[in-house]
C-alpha cells in the first residue's frame, strides 16, 4: 500500500471524494449487463465492478480479482439500499433547496482546509463530474429528512429523557468514555448473513493492512455515522450496544474489531481512544491533539526505490535541505508555499489515537515538537511533517443540547434500519443469476 494512503488523516484526501464517486448513479454504455432492477430502476454490472474498484483504491491496495469477486454480492446489496433510499426520498416529495446542498458542499470544505470552489476542482481531477457530489449530498441530506420524518417530533426527547440520560452519566463518574468509529454492514435475511460475514472480513482485513477507517466507512457502511467516517465520537459503556460495549472495555486503543453481532446485522469497531470522565492522563494517545506542518515535494515519476530518477534524486537533495534548515513550523509553512503548495501545509487538528498506520504514530508521539520527521516515501513523492504543539483533551459531560441530538440520533438511527427493511418487503427486487 502506498504510504500516501495509509496517511490519510494527515495528508487530508477528503472521504467524500471517494465515496461520492461510488455512491451516485452513472451513465451507462448499452451493452451493460443488468445486476440487479429495483422497482423498475437497473443496476448493471458496470456499477459494481466500479464499486469494487472504489474500494481497491480507497484501501491503497492492489486487491485479487478473487478478493474483489467475493465482495462483489454485499457490494450489490449496498447499491440496492441506495436505490430504495433514492426512491423513497422522491415518493415523499422531498425536495432539497441548491442553497442547503451548496452549504452542505462548503461544510466540506471546510472540514478538509479547502478553499470555497476547490472541492469542484479536486473532483474535476480525479474525472469525477461535480454534478455527481452535488446529487449524492442532495439524496443524503434527502435520506435524513426522510428518517426525521419517520421518527417525527414524537422521536424528540423530553426533558425527563434528557434529565434521565445526564443522571446516568453523573452516575457513572469515573467510568470510561470510549471514542469510537464504526463501520455497520446491514443483514437483511439469514440468507444474506453469509455475504455479510465475508465482506466484513474482507474490510476487516484491509483495515489491518492500513487502510483508512474513515474513507472505508464512508463508502461501505450503512449506519447513521458513514458520512462522518463512522465517527461515533466519545460515548460511555451505556451508550453502546451491550456486546460492543463490552469489547472496546477490552480492545487495545487503535484495534479494529472481528465483526460484532448487533440488531439487524454486523459492526466493525474501532477503537481510538479510551478516558476517564473528566481526567486526562497525558501518556495516552487517545488524550493527545496535535498540530503539525508538512511539506510535500512530488516525483514526476512513480518511484522505483531500487532505481530511482535523477529527479527523485534532486528531490530528496532539496528535502534534506529543507529537513536541516527547517525549525519551526513558519519554516515548514514556506518550504511548502516555495514547493508550489500541491498538499496543504496544514491539515487541521491531528488526535493521535486515530493515526494509522501504529508504526507512524508512534513516530508523532515520539517526535520532538519543532523537529522534522524523517523522509515519508509515497510513490507520487515525499514528505516532511513537523508537530508544532501538543495538547490534551477531557472528556466531561455534554451540554443538554448535546444529549438531546444524541438521544435524537440515536432513533433516527434505529429508524433508519428498520424503515430499510420496510421497503425491502414492499419493493419488487430481482437480482439477475451470473
Amino acid at each position: 500500500m502506498s504510504f500516501r494512503l495509509k496517511l490519510i488523516c494527515l495528508l487530508a484526501l477528503p472521504a467524500w471524494l471517494a465515496f461520492v464517486a461510488l455512491a451516485a448513479p452513472r451513465a451507462e454504455a448499452q451493452s451493460a449487463t443488468i445486476a440487479a432492477v429495483v422497482n423498475g430502476d437497473v443496476i448493471t454490472n458496470d456499477d459494481v465492478d466500479a464499486r469494487a474498484r472504489f474500494f481497491a483504491l480507497a484501501t491503497g491496495q492492489q486487491l485479487s480479482p478473487d478478493v474483489l469477486q467475493r465482495l462483489r454480492p454485499q457490494i450489490l446489496q449496498q447499491l440496492i439500499n441506495e436505490r430504495l433510499e433514492i426512491q423513497e426520498v422522491e415518493r415523499r416529495g422531498i425536495v432539497i433547496p441548491d442553497k442547503q446542498v451548496a452549504a452542505a458542499i462548503g461544510s466540506i470544505e471546510r472540514n478538509n482546509n479547502m478553499a470555497p470552489g476547490q472541492l469542484r476542482g479536486k473532483l474535476e481531477a480525479l474525472g469525477v463530474d461535480p454534478d455527481t457530489l452535488i446529487a449524492q449530498v442532495r439524496t443524503q441530506l434527502g435520506w435524513t429528512q426522510v428518517l426525521r420524518q419517520v421518527v417525527g417530533e414524537l422521536g424528540r426527547p423530553s426533558d425527563a429523557d434528557i434529565n434521565r440520560q445526564l443522571s446516568l452519566m453523573k452516575q457513572a463518574g469515573a467510568q470510561p468514555q470510549y471514542n469510537v468509529g464504526e463501520i455497520f454492514i446491514p443483514v437483511n435475511s439469514p440468507a444474506a448473513e453469509a455475504g455479510a460475514e465475508k465482506f466484513a472480513e474482507t474490510v476487516i482485513t484491509e483495515l489491518r493492512a492500513g487502510g483508512s477507517f474513515p474513507i472505508i466507512a464512508a463508502q461501505f457502511s450503512q449506519g447513521a455515522t458513514a458520512l462522518q467516517g463512522g465517527a461515533l465520537g466519545w460515548v460511555g459503556g451505556d451508550q453502546l450496544d451491550p456486546a460492543v460495549a463490552q469489547l472496546v472495555n477490552q480492545m487495545p486503543v487503535g484495534a479494529i474489531s472481528n465483526p460484532v453481532p448487533v440488531a439487524g446485522g454486523l459492526v466493525i469497531v474501532q477503537l481510538r481512544g479510551r478516558q476517564q470522565a473528566g481526567a486526562v492522563q497525558a501518556s495516552d494517545p487517545a488524550d493527545v491533539v496535535l498540530t503539525v506542518r508538512q511539506v510535500f515535494l512530488p516525483f514526476t515519476s512513480p518511484l522505483d526505490q531500487q532505481n530511482p530518477t535523477e529527479q527523485q534524486r534532486q528531490t530528496m537533495v532539496r528535502l534534506h535541505s529543507i529537513q536541516t534548515s527547517a525549525h519551526s513550523c513558519s519554516d515548514m509553512e514556506a518550504a511548502n508555499r516555495a514547493a508550489g503548495g500541491i498538499k496543504p501545509s496544514d491539515p487541521g487538528p491531528v488526535n493521535l489515537a486515530q493515526v494509522t498506520p501504529p508504526q507512524f504514530q508512534t513516530l508523532l508521539e515520539r517526535l520532538p515538537v519543532n523537529q522534522p520527521s524523517p523522509p515519508l516515501l509515497a510513490q507520487n513523492g515525499v514528505t516532511l511533517v513537523m508537530i508544532c504543539s501538543r495538547g490534551t483533551q477531557a472528556a466531561g459531560l455534554p451540554s443538554r443540547e448535546q444529549v438531546a441530538e444524541q438521544l435524537f440520533n440515536n432513533r433516527v438511527g434505529l429508524a433508519a434500519q428498520q424503515t430499510l427493511d420496510q421497503l425491502h418487503r414492499q419493493s419488487s427486487i430481482k437480482i439477475m443469476e451470473d
